[in-house]
């Protein structure tokens, strides 16, 4: 015979699981949240950092891209903070289709976002594609705003170690050097073929707004 104890907590377990996976639910919900920013829709650094080396292990012969804003800070601060949401989630979009199947997207924080595509056939004409698309006017009420786009990228083959991790720092280093020609007033006019001709490992773009 049953006991009141053992009838309470028959009674109680379907209860007890309802509410656990509602509450698994919930938790999941907001783990997703966490990696996906709000404004973009794209994935947060840990994320994508996540997505990219499952695609990493599927397909090593991908390419790891860091992009960043250029004018953004400016933009921001003569048109507002709305004016410059719009032009981050413009970036997100842009560089979500320019992704499309091939690759991830992500914002790691601010104006700078990064990507990771397994065909790099093309890279350095994918990359022109790429500064030219996050280049274009964003209409803000009446407004056109425009931000350029340094670029550095890196495909996983040409590095000593074929790592996510290297590709963030070879991408990284590429798209500051050629900030750093920029500051010194050198545009790089010519496109990401005539940097990949300089740097085989990592390759850079820019196109100024």
């Amino acid at each position: 015979m049953m006991t009141h104890p053992e009838t309470a907590l028959q009674l109680l377990a379907p209860l007890l699981a309802g509410g656990w996976a509602l509450h698994a639910h919930r938790l999941y919900q907001r783990l997703h949240r966490v990696r996906k920013d709000p404004l973009t829709g794209l994935l947060t650094r840990d994320g994508w950092s996540r997505a990219a080396e499952r695609l990493i292990r599927r397909h090593p012969r991908a390419a790891v891209l860091l992009a960043d804003l250029n004018g953004f800070k400016a933009l921001n601060d003569r048109h507002g903070h709305d004016a410059g949401d719009a032009v981050l989630a413009a970036a997100g979009e842009r560089l979500t289709a320019w992704c499309a199947k091939n690759g991830v997207a992500g914002r790691l924080g601010g104006d700078e976002f990064v990507a990771i595509v397994t065909d790099d056939t093309r890279l350095a004409d994918r990359m022109a594609d790429l500064a030219q698309a996050l280049r274009r006017p964003v209409d803000h009420h009446g407004l056109q705003l425009r931000a350029g786009a340094s670029i550095g990228a890196a495909r996983l083959t040409e590095l000593d170690t074929p790592t996510l991790a290297a590709a963030l720092k070879a991408a990284d280093t590429a798209m500051y050097r050629v900030k750093g020609r920029t500051r010194r007033g050198h545009r790089l006019l010519a496109p990401a073929k005539a940097a990949a001709r300089l740097l085989p490992a990592a390759l850079t773009h820019r196109l100024a707004a």
